[in-house]
């Protein structure tokens, strides 16, 4: 047999034991790493505790298991998993309680009881050889019948998939993924490539696809090897924001990479041959060669984001050129007709602002919060609108394009429905051939756009129409790869205009007034409680544990019965990191259930999501047309289809089992998924345990997050450490410089 992931260790007896599983008590999505108990079929029926690897087995199924016995000193004797075996249930009770687990989809508690109760212990035959008798059962149509027997197949071929995973030590938490992508051809394709599941199913890394390729007997020097670990090195660097990696700074990845196996273990040297880097460099000449990548100098990039990149630069001075064509005369006089229309007191950087975009064909306005962003907006509208001119107005996110239309009282879409992506196609509708019809777009929350959204926009305006960014520089950048609205600015080639006065600070505001404190390396400007009701609290607490109980406390009662804000809607917590007591995992577990209690057990609620719970999408899904960092609310849910529906602005979206690992709990996000978005009351815990994430950029961005209520809840040490941090981390970005460029080089 090949060897196994986690092998146990050969002085531990092995031993088989077999019951019903009675219910999972904590289980780790990630990688499927599981405590539950089973009900033993022994003479004592005992509960025993069970650990290890057991992904995508309902609650009900009856297991034959092969393991080992271990005395943990906190909880006792438990049985420690090597592997396992679905086993069909052969009495009433085991018959029904397996077929209402979920494990058939169309098969809830209430259907399954009915099928025992006509045909009894024959019924997981009459499943296998004869399912057309289900129509015998009161309430099953065909249509349903036919929705069994068709997942009734499905769960066979995904059992053999779990089990053909198991057998080579790999957790079965990607079966149904897999199936889902291959179908029938789904044990094919794992044996003849597996390193093809990391370019076609989302989830699935190199590290996974390496340990089934080496417990299958792939060797190490296998070139499909180096290719897939050259080319998950360069996805791993995109998701960080870099649009290409140094050739050096590639092949130094890759080789320590591929010198790890898929059990996370060094391999031994006289088994590598990745010390004088020949196949690596064979492999980036095949790569080169397929397309697969693009060398440029000694920088190495995926096609799509380096065509983006020169695509936009290209589109980007071609857009510069010329007078827009709206061309309104006598642009003071519109600026001073305007203002006086909307009873405003534009200060003049406000009215250059609003010129420059009147006479531009690309121009940038950027500046924080309370600088008067809206209100140029407001003016600039009006103008345009009063001369006829027709502004399309879009925002990356639908957050951000519900307060652009708020803010402007136009329309303003999210960028992919302003460029109507068409999921049939897997692209937009709105194109170079098929232009947006407008004269002007508008982008709000510029700096959110990664260098691919951004070339699809800039290949859709037409020629003879004008562009205007609207953002602000200090905040984050883009969660996808490029630096976008910070390289413009920098490239010096298109006219910025940058708002520095806050406006919104004369109103009290010491949100805007601690915003602009922050971007300026000070501390934060705190009055005494005793002087009225404030927009920015600081609650000093130097325990990670003591500031979990705050937020706790916060978000349960008191921001409620002081302000009135509902906690699931009005109130989100925006940490820096995922990890740890005050990150984002373990504060939505605490959030769910003090927020959204049920009746059943904790043991039961173990990454459930619930009617009422807050969820966040952690992907661009295009088909459904909810994108990564989108927030919802769990709408309904249906136990017996095992699927859920989630509210976003009000859109109802359907989410079936496969697909609900893309969705999170999202009581607490990090401070990077909130870009683009604005929410009544921010909750931001700081603690030095967030010491690699303390910057300014980021504390920044939390703040500015928050409309009528900011909370910081942590260490004053930590608090100085983000403000003082102004170092940002740097992006392999080429879209200055290809701006700075001769025009004609970049084509």
């Amino acid at each position: 047999m090949a060897e196994r992931l986690f092998p146990e260790s050969p002085t531990e007896p092995t031993t088989q034991i077999q019951g019903i599983l009675d219910r999972i008590t904590f289980q780790n999505e990630d990688n499927g790493y599981t405590v539950a108990r089973l009900l033993s079929q022994s003479k004592e029926k005992e509960l025993i505790t069970v650990v290890g690897f057991l992904s995508s087995v309902p609650v009900g199924s009856t297991l034959s298991l092969t393991g080992t016995w271990i005395m943990d000193s906190r909880y006792g004797k438990q049985f420690k998993l090597q592997s396992y075996e679905i086993v069909k249930p052969n009495t009433i009770n085991g018959i029904e309680r397996y077929l209402g687990s979920g494990l058939i989809k169309g098969i809830g508690p209430a259907f399954a009881a009915r099928i025992v109760s006509r045909f009894g212990l024959k019924t997981l035959d009459i499943l296998e050889r004869d399912p057309g008798r289900l129509s015998e059962v009161a309430g099953l149509g065909r249509t349903r019948v036919d929705r069994i027997k068709k997942a009734w197949q499905e769960q066979k071929e995904i059992h053999r998939i779990m089990i053909f995973l198991q057998g080579h030590g790999i957790s079965a938490t990607y079966a149904v993924k897999i199936f889902k992508t291959y179908g029938r051809k789904s044990l094919v394709v794992v044996k003849n490539n597996p390193y093809q599941l990391t370019e076609d199913i989302w989830g699935v890394g190199f590290r996974i696809a390496d340990s089934i390729a080496l417990s299958l007997g792939v060797p190490v020097s296998d070139p499909r090897r180096a290719r897939a670990g050259l080319l998950f090195a360069l996805d791993e660097s995109a998701g960080k924001g870099h649009c290409f990696m140094p050739k050096e700074k590639l092949v130094e990845q890759a080789t320590y990479l591929l010198k790890l196996s898929g059990k996370s273990e060094p391999i031994p040297e006289h088994e590598n041959l990745y010390s004088d880097h020949d196949l690596i460099e064979e492999q980036l000449k095949s790569l080169e060669a397929a397309d697969k990548i693009i060398v440029e100098d000694e920088n190495i990039a995926l096609p799509p984001i380096f065509f983006a990149e020169k695509g936009a630069a290209a589109k980007l001075l071609e857009l510069s050129t010329g007078r827009p064509r709206h061309d309104i005369q006598n642009v003071d006089q519109a600026v001073d007709w305007a203002s006086s229309k909307l009873q405003l007191d534009l200060a003049p950087e406000q009215a250059e602002a609003i010129k420059m975009g009147l006479h531009q064909k690309v121009s940038v306005i950027t500046g924080g919060p309370g600088t008067g962003k809206s209100t140029i907006l407001k003016a600039l509208l009006l103008i345009l609108e009063q001369n006829g001119v027709v502004a399309k107005l879009a925002a990356p996110t639908g957050r951000a394009a519900k307060r652009l239309s708020e803010a402007s009282g136009r329309e303003a879409k999210t960028i992919h429905r302003l460029l109507e992506y068409d999921g049939t196609i897997r692209n937009f509708k709105r194109n170079r051939d098929n232009p947006l019809k407008a004269d002007m777009v508008i982008i709000d929350e510029s700096s959110m756009m990664d260098i691919t959204l951004t070339n699809s926009l800039l290949k859709a305006i037409a020629d003879n129409a004008a562009l205007l960014l609207v953002g602000d520089i200090d905040q984050l950048p883009s969660v996808g790869p490029g630096n976008v609205l910070k390289d413009i600015i920098a490239s010096g080639r298109i006219p910025v205009t940058r708002l520095q006065t806050v406006f919104r600070q004369e109103q009290g505001s010491l949100i805007s007034l601690n915003a602009s404190r922050i971007n300026k390396g000070k501390f934060l400007e705190l009055l005494p409680d005793y002087e009225g009701e404030k927009d920015f609290y600081c609650i000093f607490r130097d325990q990670a544990e003591d500031i979990e109980k705050e937020i706790i406390s916060l978000c349960s009662s008191r921001l409620k019965k002081r302000y009135g804000f509902d906690p699931v809607r009005d109130i989100q917590v925006l940490t820096p990191m995922r990890k740890g007591i005050i990150g984002t995992e373990n504060l939505n577990s605490r959030l769910q259930e003090t927020l959204n209690p049920k009746e059943t057990s904790r043991d039961d609620r173990q990454h459930r999501l619930e009617v009422g719970d807050k969820v966040m999408q952690i992907r661009n899904n295009y088909d459904k047309e909810v994108f990564n960092g989108d927030l919802g609310i769990v709408s309904s849910r249906d136990s017996e289809q095992e699927s859920l529906e989630v509210s976003f602005e009000g859109r109802r979206v359907l989410y079936e089992t496969s697909d609900l690992g893309e969705i999170v709990l999202a009581y607490a996000i990090t401070v990077h998924k909130s870009q683009g978005s604005e929410f009544p009351c921010v909750i931001i815990p700081l603690h030095t345990t967030h010491y690699p994430l303390l910057q300014r950029n980021l504390i920044y961005t939390a703040v500015t997050r928050g409309k009528n209520l900011v909370v910081l809840v942590g260490s004053k040490k930590a608090i100085n450490i983000a403000i003082h941090n102004a170092r940002v981390v740097q992006r392999n970005t080429m879209l200055k410089e290809r701006l700075q460029a001769d025009p004609h080089s970049i084509h």
